[in-house]
């Protein structure tokens, strides 16, 4: 009989440790926007900041050209005027082609449900399941609708960006603030 009782004990104790604390968890459910890749870039390009660097180099040399162009030859050229505002074009909407490409390799995959823990993140699909612990991020940075976590390689060539629109109610907005403040710095 004692060893009857102590079976249940150790199965109850199993039991136990697989049940998380609905306060430490949160739950996303959210299906991807150009947009939300569109502020992931914008705040790995601020975080960086090599990009615009490069591009206001860019610019400015591409300027100085434009305008030295009429003092040399008297007048403004129409093919070096066509071409400066071909790579503006291309300086300002090269991030939106980003996004957009980035949108077909994951929009197809439809809703995701994203599960924040202090395990790290959690996102499903109804194609796969992609487990990230807390120690991939380097940080995350909190925009006006949503959460970007920042990878740790040098180029932080991953993001997860987490849009604020996919909480079930607001309490969930500040238990994921606090997780992502306990696991993670603020960037």
């Amino acid at each position: 009989m004692a060893e009857g009782h102590s079976g249940k004990g150790a199965n109850h104790a199993e039991i136990s440790d697989n049940v998380v604390d609905e306060r430490t968890v949160v739950e996303l459910a959210y299906r991807p926007q150009p947009a939300d890749t569109l502020v992931g870039l914008r705040v790995r390009e601020r975080i960086k900041r090599t990009g615009l660097l490069l591009r206001g180099v860019l610019l400015v040399l591409l300027a100085g050209l434009w305008l030295v162009s009429p003092v040399v030859r008297g007048s403004v050229d129409a093919v070096s005027t066509v071409l400066v505002l071909l790579v503006l074009l291309l300086v300002w909407g090269y991030p939106r082609l980003q996004a957009a490409h980035v949108q077909r390799l994951v929009g197809w995959q439809g809703e995701y449900r994203a599960t924040v823990s202090p395990a790290g993140i959690t996102c499903r699909t109804d194609h796969g399941t992609l487990i990230q612990k807390w120690s991939v991020f380097q940080g995350y940075r909190e925009t006006a609708g949503h959460f970007v976590l920042l990878s740790r390689d040098p180029n932080i060539m991953c993001l997860d960006v987490l849009p604020k629109r996919g909480a079930h109610e607001a309490a969930d907005l500040e238990r994921l603030r606090a997780i992502l403040h306990q696991h993670t710095p603020r960037v």
